[in-house]
């Protein structure tokens, strides 16, 4: 690895499992310090703290729905390494209901874990980024955030926020040193994605049918998101800002399903 990130310090939230594993992973390898985070302190976070280290990594917990557990989070990362220099915001979760069927709570869970998250995070790290005059910010938004599915509402409508916040907090600090991105995976082969191509009548047929719409004729990995996430982080991009990158292997430009 060429140390890309040495000195660094960097947050990524839900980063025990799928992409935020994969960006944890290349961070330390690249040379940054990781705080790692989730809602749950469990075997995949004991893994993770496991093969990242001590010297390289601190786990937190922490639900991104709750402004106060961002705020430890961050405290937490300040006790241990003294700075924050980037925050990936990967944390989110998949809501797709019918509209008029959807419950209240689901509608009020995918805003608070989706967009509310990530700003409750944002928040967080922006004072100690302001005071330091830099920091680089890297949401992990979605292809539904550029192109609706049938079928996934409200997922696209929060990713669309999300990108939203994206533009308008990179356009608002930009003077000040702060960098705000987003990058917009389609189909990635995480473990959540494979529990769901796991639970289909013909799980072979349903990975091949996937891969067959997509323009490379195969689906994404986590670690292809992990590099885009690196270079955004990175001084590599330090002339990047409020701008979304798609990962979906063209699938998006496609007229055609």
């Amino acid at each position: 690895m060429t140390e890309r990130l040495r000195g660094k310090v960097a947050i990524v939230t839900g980063s025990t499992e799928g992409i935020g594993a994969a960006v944890a992973r290349l961070f330390v390898a690249e040379g940054a310090r990781v705080v790692l985070n989730s809602d749950r302190d469990d075997d995949a976070a004991a893994a993770m703290r496991r093969e990242l280290g001590e010297a390289h990594s601190l786990f937190v917990q922490g639900d991104v729905a709750e402004p106060a557990a961002m705020e430890a989070l961050v405290a937490r990362a300040l006790a241990r390494f003294g700075q924050v220099d980037i925050l990936i915001n990967n944390a989110g979760i998949n809501v797709f209901a019918d509209p008029l069927e959807m419950s209240a709570a689901q509608w009020q869970r995918c805003f608070a874990v989706d967009l509310e998250g990530a700003w409750n995070a944002i928040r967080a790290c922006l004072p100690g980024m302001l005071a330091h005059g830099a920091g680089s910010i890297v949401n992990i938004a979605s292809v539904h955030g550029h192109r609706i599915i049938p079928g996934a509402f409200p997922y696209p409508v929060v990713k669309h926020a999300l990108i939203g916040l994206t533009r308008a907090l990179g356009i608002e600090y930009a003077a000040r040193g702060i960098r705000v991105n987003s990058v917009s995976p389609g189909l990635i082969l995480t473990a959540a994605a494979e529990r769901w191509l796991a639970a289909c009548p013909d799980p072979a047929a349903e990975r091949a049918r996937q891969a067959a719409l997509l323009p490379c004729r195969r689906i994404g990995e986590p670690e292809e998101v992990a590099y885009t996430a690196l270079f955004l982080a990175s001084d590599e991009a330090r002339f990047i800002n409020a701008t979304d990158i798609l990962i979906d292997g063209g699938r998006s430009q496609l007229y055609h399903d």
